[in-house]
Order: C-alpha cells, then structure tokens, then sequence
C-alpha cells in the first residue's frame, strides 16, 4: 500500500442508501396551538397542546421537530396580535418548515380572511397545514371549499362570542354597575368593598388642580407648577403631561359619579376602541363612591373649561374675540376690551434703542389695521395696572356695602324662575301620570278594538308631556345657569373678604377672581366691571 493510500479514511455506506435505494429526508414539522384567555384552567389546556404536540412529533421517525408556536391569552381574530404565529410565518417562507399541525381551524384564525389568507401563502411555499379536527390537510385539492365554510362559521361563532360579551357588559351598565379600571386612576385605589378609595395623599393633589383651574390657570401652567414641586403623577413617575391634568379635571369619578360606555369596541375583528359620541347610549351612575371635589366644583370646571375652548380659534384674523386660544399668563389677555370694536386687547413688547416697553393695543388694529377699528388708542402696561388696581381699592372702600349686593344678587339668582307656576318634582309627577294614562288608554282601545274613539284623547297626552319636557330642560339649563353664576359672585365676594388693605402690589390670580373686564373707553378712561356687575370709571394715570 503506498503513502497515499494510508491517508485515505474509508466511510462505509449506509445500509439504506445500498442496492440504489433514495434517502428520504425527514419532514419538518411545526405545531401552532392557542388559548384565547389567560384564566388557569385555559392556561393547562395550553400546557397540554404543547406536550401533545411535541410527543405526536418527536415519535413520528418521518418528522423531526420544527418548534412549538404558542401564543396564549390573545385573541384568534386577528393575526397581527399574535407574535408566534407571525413568527411561524416567517419561518415557514424561510423554507424551515415543510408542515404545520394546528388543533382546529377556530384555533389557527376565526378570522377568514386572514385564515385563508395564510393557506394560501403556505400552500405556494409548498407547505401543508393540517388540522387535527377537521381532518382537512390544505395541500388537498377540495380543501380550500371546507375551509371557506368551516373558518365563516368559527368567525360567526367569534362574533357570537362577542355580541354576547357586549350585552352582559351593557345589561350591567344599565343595571347601574359600574366597572372601574384603576390602572390609570389617580388618587384612587380598589377598596375592600370593591368600590374606588381615595388616596388621601394623592387626594390633596386633584383638589389642588381643581382650584387652580378655576383661578384662572392653564393647564400648562398647572403642569409646571406640579413639576416644580416634584409631585409624582403615580406611585413610581413624577412627570406630568397636558393631558393627564385634562383627563383628571374631566373625569366624572373626582365628584363621585361614573359615567359608562364612554368609548365602544367598533366589532370583534379589528377590535378598534372608537369614542362614543351618541352611537351608542350612555349610563351615568351617580354617587357610586366618595368623591374628592363637590359636583358643584366638578362642574364648574366643566363650565369654565368650556368658555375658554369657546374663545379658541385656529386662526388668530379668524378670532372674532382676538383670543386665538387660552391666554392665562397675563389677567388682563381675556379681559381687556377694545370700548369702539369689541375686539382683545393683547400684550406686545416693543423695543427701540435696546429700550423695551411694554404695551397693549386692540387685536383687530394690530391685524387689519384702522379697516375696521380706527381709534383704539395703545395703553402702556404700567399706567394701565395703576389705573385698574385704583378701581378696585376704590370699590374695596365700600367692601361692606358691596358684599351686601353681592348677597343680594346671589338671592336674586336662586330665587324661583319667574312665570313658572310648576316646580322640577310637579312636571315629574305630572310625566308620570301621563304615562299611566297612556298605558291605559293603549289597554282599553286594544280591548274594545275601537281606536277612533280615543284617538283625541292619546294625543293630548302627548302634546302635554311633549310641553312639559321642553319645559322641565329650560328649567334645569335655568337652574344651572343660576348656579354657575352664583358661584362666580360667591367666587368673587370671598376675594374681596380676603383684601384687608389697599391693593398695591399688582396680582393676576386676585386679579382674576374679583375683575371680570376692563373696557378701553379712550386712551385716558377705562371702565372697570366687578364680578359682582358693579362698573367703576377710572382715569389713566
């Protein structure tokens, strides 16, 4: 034997590739398997597809194991939300898996769609998905037809599932139970009772919120002053956003109330949360648990936040106010008034010879020129403070006086409404009896099967109760009108308790709780208007 020779290793052959026999590659299979909620019992039956699975593969000697996809506790009907499913996909168009085993076609997609969808991608690929239940293997050619009527069907019963889901929910909200998701509640926790309780530190935050608001501060203005103070916003952040303070000065549960069915899943297949705005009706439940502000504060902060997006506009020459959104910086920004068009005054710096001055001029002549206001004159912001500060320590000198015009008109506000021989309790009482009355009537016609007869009658009810409904809704807008108004004028005869001396040092809070506005009368006079409605003329100085 030469030197070569003895470097070469021989490797028997294989029995089975003797005699030209064809080696047979082993299939790779995959198992895709689901559970579509995450309690216990669902959760063992997952454990279980996956040990069925891997023993069914594994024992096979034509199989070799591609992996097990499991996705547990998310939804069937739609693939994007499924990551090992997707993931099963993308490595199936990798060429790594020549089959896929799934339990039933409800367990791959209730979804058609999406379900065929998929089919067909692996069936180009040449790969087979063979469900176990249905004993449909997709490669088949009659396949596509018993999988269009078996995945409507599974879709179908999904959507069952879901409408039946919805009406549980809803029937409860009409029923006056309230459910509460406290993920993102602040202030408030789940009580041993089930019911929201109050985080008393937290508590002092909301109320803190509130009260800025109302005097006058921006939501922006709020946020930075709790970021300042480094308030946390939950147990583990101390960072607050816009909309977090927007959410917790909207949200009906800070005055103990819930209100439900405020956003609605569009359908069981895209499962998109759209808000409810009149599709769908919606509960409230009031006095579900303690509250953290009175519903007379909760509203009042419904009331002011509404006046001010009222003075909102996306263009400032499309302003009929000249207020283009909330300006709470400066007092005067949604107070000062132009005396010959109506329009804002707005705050401007002007700087000459690295000088600055500050002034206030009339919007419509800073955007349009003298077009349409033409002799609004330009006040100095200094002489302008002097001038209104002295208008108030003249009314504050009569402080006795006005806080008895001010209980006067308070008084006047909550008297009865005038011309209303009926009260809220006797409309309702009245509602009621019509509705017996109709009942009966609708009984007695039925029984006698004469209908003409009461005809007349029938729609005399219901133009009644028709004139009492109109009347009952202007009596409560009335009654609330009458209520927010009060609140101001008790807003503003407090502060006026609180000033024990002459006012000399200028403040926009104070400011903004005691002046309601301030006409521009001529570059020398400004009249200012109280909360309370009392006019007070005042030279500039």
């Amino acid at each position: 034997m030469n030197e070569t020779a003895k470097n070469v290793i021989i490797i028997p052959a294989r029995p089975e590739a003797a005699a030209g026999q064809v080696v047979k590659r082993q299939k790779r299979v995959a198992a895709y398997c689901r559970v579509s909620t995450e309690e216990e019992e669902q959760l063992s039956s997952y454990d279980a597809q996956k040990t069925y699975y891997t023993d069914k593969i594994m024992t096979n000697p034509e199989w070799t194991m591609a992996g097990i996809f499991a996705d547990e506790g998310i939804t069937g009907t739609s693939a994007r939300k499924r990551p090992e499913f997707l993931r099963m996909i993308r490595q199936c168009r990798q060429k790594k898996i020549d089959i896929v085993l799934t339990k039933s076609i409800s367990r791959f997609a209730r979804n058609t769609v999406d379900c065929l969808n998929y089919i067909r991608a692996l069936r180009d690929l040449g790969i087979a998905v063979i469900f176990e239940k249905e004993n449909i293997n997709t490669l088949e050619t009659d396949s596509e037809m018993l999988i269009t009527m078996l995945g409507a069907f599974a879709q179908a019963e999904s959507e069952s599932i879901s409408a039946n889901v919805r009406w549980g929910k809803r029937q409860a909200m009409r029923e006056g139970k309230a459910i509460i998701q406290y993920a993102h509640l602040y202030a408030y926790e789940r009580g041993e009772d089930d019911k929201p309780r109050i985080i008393p530190e937290q508590a002092e935050v909301v109320r803190e919120i509130y009260r800025q608001y109302l005097a006058g501060a921006s939501l922006r203005m709020i946020r930075d002053d709790l970021q300042a103070n480094a308030i946390p916003s939950d147990s583990s952040e101390c960072s607050w956003t816009i909309s977090r303070i927007k959410s917790i000065l909207t949200n009906e549960k800070y005055c103990g109330d819930v209100l439900l069915q405020k956003t609605y899943i569009s359908d069981c297949l895209s499962k998109k949360v759209m808000k409810n705005t009149g599709q769908l009706p919606m509960y409230l439940v009031q006095n579900n648990h303690e509250g953290i502000v009175s519903r007379e504060t909760f509203d009042a902060v419904q009331t002011e936040m509404a006046r001010r997006n009222a003075a909102k506009s996306p263009s400032k020459k499309n302003a009929s106010t000249g207020l283009t959104s909330y300006a709470s910086k400066y007092a005067m920004s949604e107070r000062l008034v132009c005396g010959e068009c109506g329009t804002l005054y707005r705050r401007c710096t002007w700087v000459r010879n690295g000088e600055k001055r500050v002034v206030w001029r009339c919007v419509s002549r800073l955007d349009y020129g003298t077009k349409y206001c033409h002799n609004s004159p330009t006040l100095d912001e200094e002489p302008l403070q002097r001038a209104i500060l002295a208008a108030i320590n003249r009314a504050m000198s009569r402080k006795e006086s006005l806080i008895q015009i001010v209980t006067g008109a308070m008084q006047q506000e909550l008297a009865p409404i005038p011309g209303q021989t009926m009260s809220l309790a006797d409309i309702s009482r009245r509602l009621e009896q019509i509705d017996a009355e109709t009942k009966d009537i609708l009984v007695r016609s039925a029984k006698e099967q004469s209908y003409d007869a009461y005809t007349g009658k029938l729609k005399s009810l219901m133009n009644e109760a028709a004139m009492l409904k109109e009347k009952r809704g202007f009596m409560e807008q009335q009654r609330k009108e009458n209520s927010e108004m009060a609140r101001r004028i008790d807003s503003a005869s407090a502060a006026m308790e609180r000033i024990t001396a002459a006012l000399t040092q200028w403040d926009e809070m104070l400011i903004r709780q005691i002046v309601d506005t301030v006409r521009v009368a001529s570059a020398e006079e400004i009249v200012v208007t109280l909360k309370n409605g009392e006019e007070i003329g005042q030279s500039l100085m």
